[in-house]
């Protein structure tokens, strides 16, 4: 419920005692947020619609039959909008991850909690799918509020049961769709083709997967939002009064007053009746007149109830609104500042370097290291042996034949297995050779050695290591 004729600006620390959605035992207050309907959540509806479309085509969408997004955090390799990273890329994963997170704060100091509200996966699975599925099985907020206190009947057992039958559902095929994106669709297929003892890890993680989000969307919910994501907390330092947030106008809504007939004005009144429709219509059970809170979500909710309120009253939409804590104290709005300025510079310079390492990038890439546990092998005829393992990645959608050869004179190459070293397109190769030369040859206990790697007999890398033998006999 509201807090009756509560002014933010006389008591503005007291809502932030308690979170709205825990009792003063520390039990949970489940939170019932009334059905809404209006311009933002019917426009949030189409946007949902377009992106979980997004989503579930991502990982079936190929480029030459392959992936244009992957995520694969077990064989560390990434591609994103077609262009593959490995772990040799680490440092342009970096680069993007930087460019990613300063634009999040960008667009946050700028525009809020947009994101949340609008594009966030967690609000778009909620809001947009279980919470209405949740509406048209067990009713509006009131109806399920009588259902969940109420006896374990016929009636009960039945909502109850259809509706976690459609949760169990979903999130077994949105368990399905994030493998996708970690392992590739078509490892997916032959996961669910397939007798679960044949890709055991695999069958394990889609149903780990499903068991997560089946707890997230039928139980924890909003907590996801205010206990776990981290987005929330980064407002205190983020967001400033130039930031653009869902906002409630006190200038023009206080002092509050309730709407009586027959009642003669004493004092001026504020726009806002007082009726707490804001407050439960809020997913995360909050009272938005309180001020900016980390628990809002920027979902728009509470201006769609307030507007339909004020429109019934004959007051002017807009009472909560997007809006700036400037703008609404002195009624101007500032969004470029020195702050967003000093951002967007950063946010070009770490755009600029992450093109021009992408631009220089190789597109073949090797590693060679001695072969542990071994220094040297003797061999018949005088001659003396390195053994060592060689790495080699293909970041190119084309095969390629890999040749290796030595730079240093009277030293061989000699390839342990297949002479033939062909990778395939986007793949990782791992081979092993010996290095031989004559040990009368032989100067120095270490040697440098230079290794030159070539493509199709175009060379791509030359690589040092070290050779290892006893010194010759005549220059002993």
């Amino acid at each position: 419920m509201a807090k009756k004729n509560q002014n933010p600006h006389l008591d503005p620390e007291k809502f932030r005692d308690a979170l709205a959605t825990v009792r003063e035992d520390g039990k949970r207050n489940w939170v019932y947020p009334k059905k809404v309907s209006g311009l933002f959540y019917k426009y949030r509806s189409y946007l949902s619609w377009l992106l979980l479309a997004i989503l579930f085509a991502g990982p079936f969408i190929q480029v030459d039959g392959r992936p244009y997004m992957l995520f694969n955090i077990f064989e560390r390799k990434f591609i994103i909008f077609g262009a593959a990273f490995w772990p040799q890329d680490t440092h342009l994963l970096i680069f993007l991850l930087l460019i990613f997170f300063l634009f999040i704060i960008l667009f946050t100091v700028v525009f809020g909690r947009v994101w949340c509200g609008w594009a966030c996966p967690q609000t778009l699975f909620m809001e947009m799918v279980f919470r209405k599925i949740e509406y048209a099985i067990e009713g509006d907020a009131n109806q399920q509020r009588t259902l969940n206190q109420g006896p374990w009947n016929s009636e009960k057992i039945w909502k109850k049961g259809l509706k976690i039958s459609i949760f169990a559902l979903i999130s077994l095929l949105i368990g399905h769709l994030v493998m996708a994106y970690l392992i590739g669709i078509d490892q997916v297929k032959e996961i669910v083709t397939q007798p679960p003892s044949a890709h055991l890890a695999g069958f394990i993680g889609l149903i780990a997967f499903s068991g997560i989000f089946m707890f997230i969307f039928s139980w924890f919910r909003e907590q996801a939002c205010l206990v776990v994501c981290p987005y929330g907390r980064l407002q205190g330092v983020l967001l400033d009064d130039n930031s653009i947030n869902v906002m409630y106008d006190y200038v023009r809504g206080e002092p509050r007053s309730p709407i009586r007939k027959n009642e003669v004005e004493a004092a001026p009144k504020g726009d806002c009746i007082d009726c707490g429709l804001c407050v439960q219509v809020c997913p995360t059970g909050i009272d938005i007149r309180n001020g900016t809170q980390m628990e809002c979500v920027n979902c728009t909710a509470c201006i769609d109830a307030c507007d339909e309120v004020m429109v019934k009253v004959e007051r002017p939409k807009g009472l909560i609104r997007y809006a700036s804590e400037n703008s609404i104290k002195q009624g101007f709005q500032k969004l470029i500042t020195g702050r967003v300025k000093g951002y967007v510079v950063v946010l070009v310079i770490l755009i600029a370097a992450f093109v021009a390492l992408i631009a220089t990038r190789a597109d073949l890439e090797g590693t060679i290291t001695r072969f542990p546990g071994m220094t040297y092998q003797a061999r018949e005829g005088g001659m003396v042996s390195n053994l060592y393992n060689i790495t080699l990645i293909n970041k190119t959608f084309e095969p390629q034949s890999v040749t290796i050869e030595s730079l240093a004179e009277g030293m061989k190459v000699e390839i342990v297995g297949d002479m033939n070293w062909v990778l395939e397109p986007q793949s990782k190769f791992e081979g092993r050779f010996f290095l031989v030369r004559e040990q009368a040859e032989v100067k120095v206990p270490q040697e440098k050695v230079l290794l030159r790697l070539a493509a199709e007999g175009e060379e791509f890398e030359e690589i040092e290591t070290n050779f290892m033998a006893p010194v010759g006999a005549q220059n002993n």
